[in-house]
């Protein structure tokens, strides 16, 4: 039987998602992507060459950049270029973003060039990772048919091998529950979060368990729902890019 949730979702139901793709007018590839209220831009630049270290070596680059704007949450946060650092969490999210973008690109099909993912989130309502991730996909396909359409790629190449998505799941007062809000997330026992291909098999899964220990069986259902969230994301990303 569902468990209702405080948006009146199922355990099983993902929160509305949207994509606004060519967000922005100057960049090769854009998108706003919307998980509920969390809302990410995800951008991504070409620049024709690579980083000196593969320089001759025939294959592209692919990396990414994650931050959060002051007021994306509820109290205002310093900037971090003020700082003069960037914190561990936005290193380690930039790095999940970039890992989980090169597992779907062919980067010998990509030839010497560099694609730069943005992800710069304007809300935060839980999961602004999974979103940056979901996100990114879709601005970096049209970046790839940019740069096709410019001759900076062959257009028998397809640097893109497949779809790439990403869901966060929890469990919450014993429950199994997808696409978690901040309000969830901050009440789960456990909190994973799951990049997924679209032939869905696992780029990567982060799960730790804020209280309660959880067991095999637990893990299993938690792996399930996210597996099947990533594959309606994979739906509906498509059909945007189909637009």
């Amino acid at each position: 039987m569902s468990t209702a949730r405080i948006d009146g979702r199922t355990e099983a139901q993902l929160r509305e998602i949207k994509f606004t793709r060519h967000w922005l007018s100057n960049a090769e590839g854009s998108t706003l992507v919307e998980f509920g209220n969390t809302r990410v831009l995800c951008v991504a630049s070409f620049t024709p060459g690579v980083p000196r270290w593969m320089a001759g070596s025939g294959k592209g680059w692919v990396t990414s950049e994650y931050s959060m704007l002051p007021r994306a949450t509820h109290t205002r946060s310093d900037r971090e270029s003020v700082k003069g650092k960037l914190g561990g969490r936005t290193q380690e999210i930039s790095r999940l973003v970039g890992r989980s973008l090169r597992a779907v690109v062919d980067m010998q099909a990509l030839g010497e060039n560099t694609i730069v993912l943005d992800c710069d989130v304007l809300q935060a309502d839980g999961g602004t990772r999974t979103a940056a991730i979901t996100g990114a996909y879709v601005a970096l396909v049209d970046a790839i048919a940019w740069a096709k359409r410019e001759g900076h790629i062959p257009a028998s190449r397809n640097p893109i091998t497949q779809g790439v998505s990403a869901v966060s799941v929890g469990i919450i007062g014993g429950t199994p529950m997808l696409d978690l809000c901040y309000h969830e997330d901050v009440d789960a026992d456990t909190d994973m979060n799951i990049v997924c291909t679209a032939d869905g098999n696992f780029v990567e899964v982060q799960g730790t368990a804020e209280g309660k220990p959880f067991d095999r069986a637990l893990l299993n259902q938690l792996l399930d729902l996210g597996t099947a969230g990533c594959a309606e994301l994979s739906r509906l990303q498509h059909q945007a890019l189909a637009l």
